[in-house]
């Protein structure tokens, strides 16, 4: 459950998320970092909202940041028995737009560091590999917690839908 958990992010996720995104007019990252992780009382408030129906509370979701237009990026509890940076990162947009952007954290750092952001990904950007700039400071990062996983944004979306084709109908069937 979210309310046992720390709202303090992992290291890896606190590097890479530190020093912000530049959205730069639209050709960067739209991506605003919270400082930790919502509490379980913002993430059942907001997750009531998004989806519409207050029977459900969000708790399977760990929200960490939000794209200019309000769309939260988490993981999304999954894999029961598995520590948070093995849980799937997630995008739900403001206007009811989801995906699966990474299997885990050690993806969603290489995501990052290929010049992608949550929204970005979710949007299909991501497989655009030629309209991101990739980011050094982000790619050091994931150099440092996950050696040996790199790999493109493009691919790093593509895995994690294939892994989890099910989540778009999953959050739909739970929405009023």
């Amino acid at each position: 459950m979210v309310e046992d958990e720390s709202r303090e992010f992992p290291a890896a996720l606190a590097a890479a998320l530190a020093g912000g995104f530049d959205y730069d007019d639209g050709d960067g990252v739209d991506f605003e970092p919270f400082p930790e992780f919502l509490s379980a009382g913002e993430t059942a408030e907001w997750f009531r909202s998004w989806t519409g129906n207050q029977e459900v509370n969000g708790a399977c979701f760990r929200v960490f940041g939000q794209d200019g237009t309000g769309g939260y990026a988490a993981f999304w509890l999954v894999r029961e028995g598995r520590g948070l940076v093995e849980q799937p990162v997630v995008f739900m947009g403001s206007e009811g737009e989801t995906g699966v952007i990474a299997r885990d954290l050690a993806d969603f750092l290489w995501l990052l560091a290929g010049g992608a952001g949550p929204c970005e990904a979710a949007a299909g950007y991501g497989a655009e590999e030629g309209r991101l700039r990739p980011d050094p400071a982000r790619e050091a990062v994931a150099e440092r917690f996950a050696p040996g996983r790199r790999r493109g944004p493009a691919g790093v979306v593509a895995d994690a839908g294939a892994e989890f084709p099910g989540f778009d109908e999953e959050l739909m069937g739970l929405t009023r």
